[in-house]
């Protein structure tokens, strides 16, 4: 697909069909997701794959805006390791470049996906580390809760010239 529709046809979908993902187009996602650019080339990155119906319902108990995962076939948990951080604080940056390019990647992909925020959110990131028995230093950054979508979705114009600034904020 052009470029330049993928990144405007891209939408928050919530709503999908009864069909599994390939593990094809699976690896598609997570191999746009670490194309992503990072700070110093860090790629603290690491991704979860989840497609157990009981996880879901985990996730769904745990995160008050996933409701959507009932019917999602594939979640992918995004992880941000500070122990691989070699400029501190930048993996939340690194980790939400690699979301972008999943949900743009899936786009192209015929499919359906949706950002839902975990960090900064203390008490979801604890729950999420339990959860999937995350390491000390690995922090849950999001998750991707994607597949076909049930309905059919078109652009939308944002571009706003109000939100743009020349040289200082006071133009």
């Amino acid at each position: 697909m052009e470029f330049s529709k993928v990144l405007y046809n891209r939408r928050s979908i919530r709503s999908y069909q009864e069909k599994q993902v390939e593990e094809e187009k699976i690896q598609e996602l997570l191999k746009a997701a670490m194309a992503a650019p990072s700070a110093g080339n860090q790629q603290p990155w690491h991704f979860i794959v989840v497609q157990d119906k009981e996880r879901h319902k985990k996730i769904r108990e745990i995160h008050p805006y996933s409701k959507m995962l009932k019917e999602a076939p594939l979640a992918i948990v995004v992880c941000g390791d500070r122990g691989e951080e070699r400029h501190n604080g930048f993996w939340v940056q690194d980790c939400s470049a690699a979301v972008q390019n999943l949900l743009l990647m899936a786009e192209n992909l015929g499919l359906g996906a949706v950002w839902l925020g975990v960090y900064p959110r203390e008490k979801r990131v604890q729950q999420f580390k339990e959860l999937f028995q995350l390491p000390r230093e690995v922090y849950p950054l999001a998750v991707v809760a994607a597949g076909y979508p049930a309905v059919e979705s078109g652009p939308v114009e944002r571009f706003s010239q109000d939100k743009v600034h020349l040289e200082t904020w006071q133009n």
